[in-house]
Protein backbone atom coordinates (compact mmCIF):
# COMPACT_ATOMS: atom_id res chain seq x y z
CA UNK A 1 0.00 0.00 0.00
CA UNK A 2 1.85 3.01 -1.00
CA UNK A 3 1.69 5.96 1.87
CA UNK A 4 0.71 9.82 1.18
CA UNK A 5 2.43 12.65 2.02
CA UNK A 6 1.22 16.26 2.23
CA UNK A 7 3.94 18.28 2.48
CA UNK A 8 1.87 22.29 2.44
CA UNK A 9 3.16 25.58 3.14
CA UNK A 10 2.55 29.26 2.55
CA UNK A 11 4.68 30.67 -0.10
CA UNK A 12 8.20 30.67 0.21
CA UNK A 13 8.34 28.63 3.15
CA UNK A 14 10.51 26.14 1.17
CA UNK A 15 8.73 23.52 0.81
CA UNK A 16 10.93 22.56 -2.12
CA UNK A 17 13.86 22.57 -0.14
CA UNK A 18 12.36 20.44 2.21
CA UNK A 19 11.36 17.99 -0.39
CA UNK A 20 14.87 17.35 -1.68
CA UNK A 21 16.54 16.66 1.27
CA UNK A 22 14.09 14.37 2.36
CA UNK A 23 14.23 12.77 -1.31
CA UNK A 24 18.36 12.47 -0.46
CA UNK A 25 18.60 11.33 3.27
CA UNK A 26 15.71 9.74 3.74
CA UNK A 27 13.67 8.54 0.86
CA UNK A 28 16.45 7.30 -2.05
CA UNK A 29 15.27 3.63 -1.65
CA UNK A 30 11.81 4.31 -2.39
CA UNK A 31 9.66 4.30 -5.49
CA UNK A 32 8.25 8.31 -5.29
CA UNK A 33 6.14 10.34 -6.59
CA UNK A 34 6.05 14.24 -6.55
CA UNK A 35 2.32 15.56 -7.45
CA UNK A 36 2.39 19.13 -7.44
CA UNK A 37 -0.63 21.95 -7.56
CA UNK A 38 1.52 25.45 -7.87
CA UNK A 39 -1.01 28.36 -7.61
CA UNK A 40 -0.41 30.65 -10.84
CA UNK A 41 0.26 30.16 -14.86
CA UNK A 42 3.33 28.39 -15.00
CA UNK A 43 4.68 25.45 -12.84
CA UNK A 44 8.27 26.51 -12.20
CA UNK A 45 8.45 24.10 -9.32
CA UNK A 46 8.70 21.68 -11.79
CA UNK A 47 11.88 22.82 -13.71
CA UNK A 48 13.71 23.02 -9.96
CA UNK A 49 12.89 18.97 -8.93
CA UNK A 50 13.50 17.17 -12.31
CA UNK A 51 16.72 17.58 -11.65
CA UNK A 52 15.94 15.21 -8.45
CA UNK A 53 15.02 12.30 -11.68
CA UNK A 54 11.37 12.47 -9.99
CA UNK A 55 8.07 11.92 -12.53
CA UNK A 56 6.13 15.22 -11.60
CA UNK A 57 2.43 15.60 -12.64
CA UNK A 58 2.05 19.20 -12.33
CA UNK A 59 -1.96 20.71 -12.82
CA UNK A 60 -1.98 24.45 -12.78
CA UNK A 61 -5.26 25.74 -12.99
CA UNK A 62 -6.40 29.45 -12.03
CA UNK A 63 -9.43 28.02 -9.91
CA UNK A 64 -8.04 26.27 -7.30
CA UNK A 65 -10.09 24.42 -5.56
CA UNK A 66 -11.24 22.69 -8.85
CA UNK A 67 -7.58 21.32 -9.18
CA UNK A 68 -7.56 20.26 -5.62
CA UNK A 69 -11.12 18.90 -6.04
CA UNK A 70 -11.48 17.62 -9.37
CA UNK A 71 -7.86 16.40 -11.10
CA UNK A 72 -6.57 15.40 -7.41
CA UNK A 73 -8.62 12.22 -7.71
CA UNK A 74 -7.69 11.46 -11.20
CA UNK A 75 -4.09 12.45 -10.75
CA UNK A 76 -3.64 10.02 -7.66
CA UNK A 77 -5.48 6.83 -9.44
CA UNK A 78 -3.28 7.36 -12.72
CA UNK A 79 0.06 7.69 -10.34
CA UNK A 80 -0.97 4.33 -8.54
CA UNK A 81 -1.42 2.49 -11.92
CA UNK A 82 1.05 3.62 -14.00
CA UNK A 83 4.04 4.20 -11.35
CA UNK A 84 3.21 1.41 -8.70
CA UNK A 85 4.84 3.85 -6.16
CA UNK A 86 6.25 3.43 -2.80
CA UNK A 87 5.35 6.99 -1.35
CA UNK A 88 3.35 9.55 -3.26
CA UNK A 89 4.36 13.17 -2.19
CA UNK A 90 1.67 15.71 -2.25
CA UNK A 91 3.02 19.47 -2.87
CA UNK A 92 -0.20 21.48 -2.66
CA UNK A 93 -0.02 25.34 -3.75
CA UNK A 94 1.35 27.58 -1.59
CA UNK A 95 -2.30 29.07 -0.94
CA UNK A 96 -4.20 26.36 -0.35
CA UNK A 97 -6.10 25.34 2.10
CA UNK A 98 -4.76 22.08 3.77
CA UNK A 99 -7.93 21.01 5.46
CA UNK A 100 -9.09 21.05 1.46
CA UNK A 101 -6.14 18.97 0.24
CA UNK A 102 -6.79 16.36 3.05
CA UNK A 103 -10.34 16.02 1.83
CA UNK A 104 -9.84 15.22 -1.86
CA UNK A 105 -6.97 12.91 -0.70
CA UNK A 106 -9.42 11.03 1.22
CA UNK A 107 -11.95 10.99 -0.64
CA UNK A 108 -10.01 8.74 -3.18
CA UNK A 109 -7.29 6.63 -1.20
CA UNK A 110 -9.52 4.04 -0.04
CA UNK A 111 -10.61 3.74 -3.31
CA UNK A 112 -6.88 3.32 -5.12
CA UNK A 113 -5.48 1.51 -2.03
CA UNK A 114 -3.59 4.11 -0.50
CA UNK A 115 -2.05 5.32 2.49
CA UNK A 116 -2.72 8.52 4.53
CA UNK A 117 0.89 8.71 6.14
CA UNK A 118 1.59 12.13 7.11
CA UNK A 119 0.41 15.95 6.86
CA UNK A 120 3.06 18.52 7.64
CA UNK A 121 2.83 22.08 7.30
CA UNK A 122 6.39 24.36 6.68
CA UNK A 123 6.36 27.96 8.23
CA UNK A 124 9.19 30.46 7.67
CA UNK A 125 9.92 31.11 11.00
CA UNK A 126 10.81 34.81 10.00
CA UNK A 127 7.27 35.80 8.78
CA UNK A 128 5.06 33.97 10.71
CA UNK A 129 3.48 36.77 12.70
CA UNK A 130 3.07 38.86 9.62
CA UNK A 131 1.49 35.95 7.65
CA UNK A 132 -0.81 35.11 10.38
CA UNK A 133 -1.95 38.66 10.26
CA UNK A 134 -2.67 39.19 6.85
CA UNK A 135 -3.38 35.94 5.56
CA UNK A 136 -4.81 34.38 8.64
CA UNK A 137 -7.13 32.38 7.18
CA UNK A 138 -5.19 30.29 4.87
CA UNK A 139 -1.96 30.29 6.49
CA UNK A 140 -3.75 29.18 9.95
CA UNK A 141 -5.55 26.35 8.22
CA UNK A 142 -2.07 24.36 7.17
CA UNK A 143 -0.91 25.22 10.62
CA UNK A 144 -4.97 23.74 12.30
CA UNK A 145 -4.36 20.83 10.41
CA UNK A 146 -0.60 19.82 10.42
CA UNK A 147 0.67 16.52 12.47
CA UNK A 148 4.16 17.69 12.52
CA UNK A 149 5.22 21.69 11.81
CA UNK A 150 8.79 22.19 10.34
CA UNK A 151 10.00 25.32 11.11
CA UNK A 152 12.10 26.91 8.33
CA UNK A 153 14.98 29.66 8.50
CA UNK A 154 15.17 28.99 12.36
CA UNK A 155 19.00 29.94 11.85
CA UNK A 156 18.21 33.41 11.05
CA UNK A 157 15.83 34.75 13.75
CA UNK A 158 16.66 35.39 17.33
CA UNK A 159 16.01 33.17 20.14
CA UNK A 160 12.69 35.65 21.11
CA UNK A 161 11.75 35.93 17.53
CA UNK A 162 11.98 31.78 17.53
CA UNK A 163 10.34 31.68 21.03
CA UNK A 164 7.45 33.99 19.58
CA UNK A 165 7.03 32.06 16.79
CA UNK A 166 6.43 28.89 18.52
CA UNK A 167 3.95 30.34 20.70
CA UNK A 168 1.82 31.63 17.74
CA UNK A 169 1.78 28.61 16.05
CA UNK A 170 0.68 26.64 19.34
CA UNK A 171 -2.19 29.08 19.77
CA UNK A 172 -3.74 26.84 16.54
CA UNK A 173 -2.24 23.79 17.16
CA UNK A 174 -1.06 22.22 20.37
CA UNK A 175 -0.87 18.56 19.27
CA UNK A 176 1.90 18.63 16.02
CA UNK A 177 5.19 17.42 16.43
CA UNK A 178 7.45 21.04 16.19
CA UNK A 179 10.48 20.64 14.65
CA UNK A 180 12.72 24.12 15.34
CA UNK A 181 16.29 23.09 15.04
CA UNK A 182 17.74 24.50 11.43
CA UNK A 183 17.60 21.92 8.78
CA UNK A 184 21.64 21.35 8.00
CA UNK A 185 21.86 20.35 11.97
CA UNK A 186 19.16 16.92 11.02
CA UNK A 187 19.27 14.20 8.72
CA UNK A 188 16.36 13.76 6.47
CA UNK A 189 15.56 10.30 8.13
CA UNK A 190 15.01 12.70 11.71
CA UNK A 191 12.38 15.02 9.95
CA UNK A 192 10.61 12.02 8.35
CA UNK A 193 10.25 9.75 11.30
CA UNK A 194 8.85 13.48 13.03
CA UNK A 195 6.38 13.51 10.15
CA UNK A 196 6.10 9.45 10.60
CA UNK A 197 5.37 10.51 14.28
CA UNK A 198 7.96 7.73 15.00
CA UNK A 199 10.18 7.66 18.01
CA UNK A 200 8.27 10.76 19.60
CA UNK A 201 10.49 11.45 23.44
CA UNK A 202 6.34 10.94 24.80
CA UNK A 203 6.10 7.64 23.26
CA UNK A 204 9.18 6.65 24.62
CA UNK A 205 8.72 7.81 28.51
CA UNK A 206 5.05 6.30 28.38
CA UNK A 207 7.17 2.84 26.95
CA UNK A 208 9.51 2.79 29.59
CA UNK A 209 7.17 3.83 32.77
CA UNK A 210 4.40 1.68 31.36
CA UNK A 211 2.08 4.59 32.14
CA UNK A 212 -1.80 4.44 30.85
CA UNK A 213 -1.93 6.93 28.24
CA UNK A 214 -6.03 6.70 29.11
CA UNK A 215 -5.99 7.48 32.66
CA UNK A 216 -2.22 8.34 33.08
CA UNK A 217 -1.40 5.90 35.94
CA UNK A 218 1.61 4.20 36.60
CA UNK A 219 1.05 0.24 36.13
CA UNK A 220 3.40 -2.35 36.75
CA UNK A 221 4.28 -5.13 33.92
CA UNK A 222 0.91 -6.81 32.58
CA UNK A 223 -1.20 -4.80 34.86
CA UNK A 224 -4.80 -3.97 33.14
CA UNK A 225 -6.81 -0.64 34.41
CA UNK A 226 -10.32 -1.53 34.97
CA UNK A 227 -11.61 0.73 31.55
CA UNK A 228 -12.20 -0.23 28.59
CA UNK A 229 -9.36 0.50 26.03
CA UNK A 230 -10.19 1.70 22.84
CA UNK A 231 -8.54 2.88 19.57
CA UNK A 232 -9.91 6.08 19.52
CA UNK A 233 -8.90 7.65 15.88
CA UNK A 234 -8.09 11.72 17.04
CA UNK A 235 -8.47 13.82 14.11
CA UNK A 236 -5.10 15.79 13.28
CA UNK A 237 -5.54 18.82 14.77
CA UNK A 238 -6.54 17.58 17.83
CA UNK A 239 -10.08 18.83 17.99
CA UNK A 240 -13.43 16.88 17.63
CA UNK A 241 -14.73 16.87 14.06
CA UNK A 242 -17.92 16.58 11.79
CA UNK A 243 -17.09 14.67 9.10
CA UNK A 244 -19.55 15.72 7.13
CA UNK A 245 -17.41 19.39 7.44
CA UNK A 246 -13.69 20.41 6.49
CA UNK A 247 -13.21 23.02 8.42
CA UNK A 248 -12.58 22.92 12.49
CA UNK A 249 -14.48 25.03 14.28
CA UNK A 250 -12.17 27.40 15.27
CA UNK A 251 -12.13 30.76 14.93
CA UNK A 252 -9.95 32.19 12.41
CA UNK A 253 -8.03 35.40 11.88
CA UNK A 254 -10.08 37.02 8.63
CA UNK A 255 -7.86 40.31 9.18
CA UNK A 256 -7.02 40.63 5.37
CA UNK A 257 -4.55 44.03 5.13
CA UNK A 258 -5.22 43.58 1.16
CA UNK A 259 -7.87 43.97 -1.65
CA UNK A 260 -9.38 41.09 -3.31
CA UNK A 261 -8.25 41.09 -6.46
CA UNK A 262 -10.60 39.47 -8.53
CA UNK A 263 -14.62 40.84 -8.74
CA UNK A 264 -16.09 38.32 -10.84
CA UNK A 265 -16.79 35.51 -9.27
CA UNK A 266 -16.77 32.35 -11.91
CA UNK A 267 -13.96 30.68 -13.31
CA UNK A 268 -15.29 29.21 -15.95
CA UNK A 269 -15.81 26.16 -14.31
CA UNK A 270 -19.59 26.42 -13.09
CA UNK A 271 -18.38 27.04 -9.10
CA UNK A 272 -19.12 29.81 -7.62
CA UNK A 273 -15.91 31.33 -5.94
CA UNK A 274 -17.30 34.04 -4.10
CA UNK A 275 -17.34 32.09 -0.72
CA UNK A 276 -18.15 28.76 0.87
CA UNK A 277 -21.01 28.61 3.69
CA UNK A 278 -18.82 29.36 6.04
CA UNK A 279 -17.94 32.68 5.05
CA UNK A 280 -14.05 31.83 3.98
CA UNK A 281 -12.36 32.79 0.96
CA UNK A 282 -10.97 30.89 -2.04
CA UNK A 283 -6.99 31.36 -2.18
CA UNK A 284 -8.13 32.40 -6.21
CA UNK A 285 -10.44 35.91 -4.62
CA UNK A 286 -6.97 37.30 -2.25
CA UNK A 287 -3.90 36.15 -4.01
CA UNK A 288 -3.08 37.02 -7.91
CA UNK A 289 0.08 35.55 -9.84
CA UNK A 290 1.66 36.68 -12.81
CA UNK A 291 3.85 34.12 -15.05
CA UNK A 292 5.29 33.87 -18.64
CA UNK A 293 7.24 32.68 -20.65
CA UNK A 294 10.63 34.66 -21.91
CA UNK A 295 13.34 33.98 -24.47
CA UNK A 296 15.34 37.11 -22.69
CA UNK A 297 18.40 36.80 -22.04
CA UNK A 298 19.92 38.69 -18.82
CA UNK A 299 23.22 39.21 -16.75
CA UNK A 300 23.68 38.10 -13.39
CA UNK A 301 24.42 41.39 -12.58
CA UNK A 302 21.05 42.69 -14.49
CA UNK A 303 18.95 39.93 -12.59
CA UNK A 304 20.64 40.93 -9.44
CA UNK A 305 19.32 44.75 -9.67
CA UNK A 306 15.72 42.96 -10.73
CA UNK A 307 15.27 41.25 -7.66
CA UNK A 308 16.41 44.00 -5.13
CA UNK A 309 14.07 46.21 -7.31
CA UNK A 310 11.16 43.54 -6.57
CA UNK A 311 12.00 42.87 -2.96
CA UNK A 312 12.72 46.62 -1.84
CA UNK A 313 10.39 48.34 -4.10
CA UNK A 314 5.86 48.32 -3.74
CA UNK A 315 5.19 49.46 -6.96
CA UNK A 316 4.37 46.16 -7.84
CA UNK A 317 1.81 45.26 -5.37
CA UNK A 318 2.60 43.26 -2.55
CA UNK A 319 4.99 40.59 -4.07
CA UNK A 320 4.70 37.25 -1.57
CA UNK A 321 7.24 34.93 -4.07
CA UNK A 322 8.72 35.45 -7.14
CA UNK A 323 10.71 32.27 -8.60
CA UNK A 324 11.91 31.09 -12.47
CA UNK A 325 14.78 30.30 -14.46
CA UNK A 326 16.60 32.07 -17.60
CA UNK A 327 18.50 32.39 -19.98
CA UNK A 328 22.23 33.73 -18.59
CA UNK A 329 24.76 34.60 -20.88
CA UNK A 330 27.09 32.30 -22.66
CA UNK A 331 25.44 28.85 -22.40
CA UNK A 332 24.16 29.60 -18.83
CA UNK A 333 20.78 29.23 -16.60
CA UNK A 334 19.98 31.90 -13.77
CA UNK A 335 17.50 30.38 -11.38
CA UNK A 336 16.53 32.83 -9.29
CA UNK A 337 14.04 32.06 -5.73
CA UNK A 338 12.58 35.20 -4.20
CA UNK A 339 10.51 35.61 -0.56
CA UNK A 340 9.77 39.06 1.06
CA UNK A 341 13.20 40.62 2.16
CA UNK A 342 15.00 38.27 0.78
CA UNK A 343 16.53 36.39 -2.45
CA UNK A 344 18.90 34.15 -3.96
CA UNK A 345 20.55 33.40 -7.45
CA UNK A 346 21.84 30.38 -8.90
CA UNK A 347 23.23 27.91 -11.56
CA UNK A 348 20.80 26.10 -12.96
CA UNK A 349 20.16 23.28 -15.60
CA UNK A 350 19.13 24.42 -18.99
CA UNK A 351 15.55 24.85 -19.66
CA UNK A 352 13.36 24.92 -23.10
CA UNK A 353 12.99 28.86 -22.72
CA UNK A 354 12.94 30.87 -19.83
CA UNK A 355 10.06 30.97 -17.08
CA UNK A 356 9.12 33.65 -14.24
CA UNK A 357 6.43 33.35 -12.04
CA UNK A 358 5.18 35.90 -9.81
CA UNK A 359 2.41 35.62 -6.99
CA UNK A 360 1.05 38.07 -4.47
CA UNK A 361 -1.85 40.33 -4.13
CA UNK A 362 -2.62 43.12 -6.26
CA UNK A 363 -0.01 42.70 -8.77
CA UNK A 364 0.68 44.70 -11.24
CA UNK A 365 1.51 43.40 -13.87
CA UNK A 366 2.41 46.16 -16.75
CA UNK A 367 5.39 46.52 -13.99
CA UNK A 368 6.35 43.32 -14.07
CA UNK A 369 6.36 43.29 -17.77
CA UNK A 370 8.78 45.96 -17.61
CA UNK A 371 10.81 45.29 -14.89
CA UNK A 372 11.33 42.06 -16.67
CA UNK A 373 11.86 43.22 -20.14
CA UNK A 374 9.02 41.05 -21.31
Amino acid sequence: MAKIDIISGFLGAGKTTLIKKLLKEALAGEQVVLIENEFGEIGIDGGFLKEAGIQITEMNSGCICCSLVGDFGTALKEVVDQYHPDRILIEPSGVGKLSDVIKAVQNVADEAGLEMNSFTAVVDAKKCRVFIKNFGEFFVNQIEYAKTIILSRTQNVSQEKLEECVALIREHNDKAALITTPWDELDGKQILDAMEQKHSLEDELLAAASVCPECGHVHDHGEHCDHDHHDHDHDHCGHDHDHDHDHCDHDHDHNHDHDHHHHDDHCGCGHDHHHDHEGHHHADEVFTSWGTETAHRYTKDEMEGILKELSESDRFGTVLRAKGMVYGEGNTWIYFDLVPGEYELRDGAPQYTGQLCVIGSKIDEAALKELFHV
